[in-house]
């Protein structure tokens, strides 16, 4: 099992496959992990085996956090290309998550204005009015969208309340192109020995169309790079992934590959 649990609220820098020297920003509990989705191939494993005993850190503590950190990292090096909201689970969750948005802004401007501001979302919290608003104020509001098959996200996302794969679509296309779409592809089984292969036709042109009514600024693919709580995952080859860039690029969509 995954033993990944991100410190809070500030972590790394770390090396982002896709964004460079990136500065993490935690919003969940320290000790634990709080998500609406228990994803089979999340890297800090299944929520039900990460209850954390502490509370998420506060607006302050976060801004406190931050301020040291980037001070530290414009004196010592090396300064951050991007500050990305990841970690322990969802970021937008957090109840202050629109005014922490408002603080890291403030700072980088006057710290790093040179880095970007990311967060890595799985887009449940996406279509609440204050949430909406604090992701068009960042420059990458990161929003997962791994099929439109409802039963695949059942089975592989593992929602924890309601989530309707049809209203997320159209809550993405609400941003206006201002958004940035993220998917996971993989292969092999879950503990149930189901398949969970979405990298063949199936999956994939249900997805593309979904994407092309999106239109997001960017698509952001990507496969398994850590350890898994679900132990018969596998990467998609770079082939498959190749595949799947093609065909968003023939349709006229930015598009970035993480193999």
């Amino acid at each position: 099992m995954p033993t990944i649990i991100f410190p809070a609220p500030i972590f790394g820098p770390v090396h982002s496959r896709r964004l460079g020297v990136s500065l993490g920003i935690n919003l969940m509990p320290p000790d634990g992990k709080v998500c609406t989705f228990d994803c089979i191939y999340c890297e800090c494993g299944f929520n039900a085996q990460r209850r954390p005993t502490q509370r998420r850190p506060t607006r302050q503590a976060v801004a406190d956090a931050l301020e040291a950190q980037l001070k530290k990292m414009a004196a010592e090096g090396p300064r951050p290309d991007v500050l990305t909201f990841a970690g322990n689970g969802e970021p937008t969750a957090h109840p202050d998550f629109a005014g922490i948005i408002d603080d890291t802004l403030s700072l980088r401007d006057r710290y790093c204005p040179q880095a970007k501001v990311s967060v890595l979302s799985n887009a449940t919290l996406a279509h609440r009015p204050e949430v909406r608003a604090a992701l068009l104020r960042v420059d990458n509001n990161i929003l997962k969208l791994d099929t439109v098959d409802a039963e695949y996200i059942r089975r592989v996302n593992r929602p924890a309340g309601t989530y309707d794969v049809a209203q997320v679509v159209e809550t993405l296309r609400s941003y206006g192109g201002q958004a940035i779409v993220q998917t996971m592809f993989m292969k092999g089984r879950d503990a149930e020995g189901r398949d969970v292969d979405n990298t063949g036709d199936r999956y994939v042109l249900p997805w593309l169309d979904a994407v092309r009514r999106i239109a997001p600024r960017e698509v952001m693919i990507y496969t398994i790079d850590r350890e898994t709580p679900d132990h018969d995952l596998r990467k998609a080859s770079p082939e498959e992934l190749d595949r799947i860039a093609a065909l968003l690029r023939a349709a006229g969509i930015e598009t970035s590959v993480s193999y």
